[in-house]
């Protein structure tokens, strides 16, 4: 494969141009497994779809002459709604990894969220980072592990914690496995060396009655007294990602956390889970307009992030595009894929008659297959 570029290549005219490059410079195996999803790659798919569905009505002679993207996230002031979620191992795509895409997001002033599986250590990650950056925390099986990723990405300035809750367990992508994907040697989680050693259950110490999935798979699974536990420990605002259902969000909102990340994990955790996009509206109708909500999964345009507010997102996260962009050309193209993604919205915003980001959310979608309008 080719080594990152360090200019922009031409024949970038979008964002999702990253996606068609990328094949040239992430070894097959690696691409497999960061564009794959789970089992059949059911949500995956769906995901991409739901972006079809909803059609723009414009509205015609509005004045966007002083239009903008500034927002404010839970007190924070950001400059536009496009954050970057948290993606582990990125050394498959460059051998400066994370550090690299916290440069890109400093660069951009937008949010570098640094996963628990980063190949590069989350202090390294911060240092690279602007001023706004975001922990994921995967639970550990022992607590004291989890505490101390929490003290550690508080003593390193992260200003906020998102919580992954729907990845206890993965069903493997099948594609990546039959291409005979392993994880290489640089592509470890940093931030989890010199802990000791998780001990998954062993198959052969279950009873014949026990599962090797509930029992074995599920046994250190964080439940709602873990989660409890966390925002009693944290001085930072938790974000928890994964949310799916209006009942799990707004049971989330009442014990106190800080906003929701609706996400089916890119179509990586349950196959079969609907779209992100789908269950947007529902969630938000839940949570009341004024919660902070984000959307993940599926986004590939400016476009897209404009369905995705008009339907109920405050902010977006990008995932696989900051992978892509990242193997092409490092910082400079995680940097760029965000700018073109940035002006790719407000093109559509003009277009769509709209000045600032609260005006979307008062555009009138259409859906196609059912032509129902959505407020």
């Amino acid at each position: 494969m080719n080594p990152a570029l360090n200019h922009i290549p031409p024949g970038i005219f979008c964002a999702q141009d990253y996606e068609r490059l990328a094949a040239d410079f992430i070894p097959h195996p690696a691409l497999l497994y960061i564009a794959g999803g789970s089992a059949r790659e059911t949500t995956l798919r769906a995901n991409l779809d739901a972006f079809e569905n909803p059609c723009i009505r414009p509205r015609l002679l509005r004045d966007v002459s002083a239009g903008h993207t500034r927002l404010s996230l839970f007190g924070r002031a950001l400059l536009h709604p496009v954050l970057l979620a948290p993606v582990a191992f990125q050394t498959l795509a460059h051998p400066l990894g994370e550090t690299e895409t916290a440069r890109a997001a400093a660069a951009m002033d937008t949010v570098m969220t640094c996963s628990t599986l980063s190949s590069r250590t989350l202090e390294d990650v911060a240092r690279a980072a602007g001023t706004e950056k975001w922990f994921q925390l995967y639970f550990q099986p022992a607590r004291a592990v989890t505490l101390d990723l929490i003290h550690r990405a508080e003593a390193a300035g992260y200003t906020a914690l998102v919580v992954t809750l729907d990845a206890s367990i993965r069903s493997p992508g099948l594609a990546s496995l039959r291409a005979g994907f392993q994880m290489p040697d640089d592509a470890q989680a940093a931030n989890l060396v010199g802990y000791p050693a998780a001990k998954p259950v062993q198959r052969e110490t279950l009873t014949a009655e026990q599962s090797a999935i509930f029992q074995g798979g599920m046994a250190h699974a964080p439940h709602w007294d873990d989660l409890a536990w966390v925002l009693a420990n944290t001085r930072l605002p938790v974000l928890v990602k994964g949310v799916l259902r209006a009942d799990d969000a707004l049971a989330l909102a009442r014990m106190g956390v800080t906003a929701l990340v609706v996400s089916n994990h890119g179509g990586r955790t349950l196959d079969g889970a609907p779209a992100s996009l789908a269950v947007l509206p529902e969630i938000r109708a839940a949570v009341g307009e004024d919660y902070p909500l984000l959307l993940d999964s599926g986004i590939r345009s400016g476009a897209d992030i404009f369905r995705a507010l008009a339907l109920g997102a405050d902010a977006v996260m990008i995932g696989r595009l900051q992978v892509y962009a990242l193997s092409v050309a490092g910082a400079l193209g995680v940097a760029h894929m965000l700018k073109l993604l940035r002006e790719e919205l407000e093109l559509c915003m003009a277009q769509a008659g709209c000045a600032t980001l609260a005006e979307i959310r008062e555009i009138s979608i259409r859906w196609r297959e059912a032509a129902k309008a959505v407020p």
